[in-house]
């Protein structure tokens, strides 16, 4: 996900797209622990996307 994409979304999409992604890294987390994710870094990008909304979600609350 780009910032610049996400600074166009409505603060609604924002909170969708996050609580999407936090149940996507929760089931990446269950699949480390059964040793059926083989890539970990995947893991990584998702946290990252995560971080990226929650700064946008922020920015758009100070405004």
């Amino acid at each position: 996900m780009d910032l610049k994409e996400l600074r166009k979304k409505e603060m609604s999409v924002l909170q969708t797209e996050l609580a999407h992604q936090r149940e996507e890294l929760r089931e990446m987390r269950f699949s480390v622990s059964n040793k059926q994710l083989k890539n970990l870094r995947v893991i990584r990008v998702v946290k990252k996307d995560i971080a990226r909304i929650l700064t946008v979600i922020k920015e758009l609350i100070k405004k």
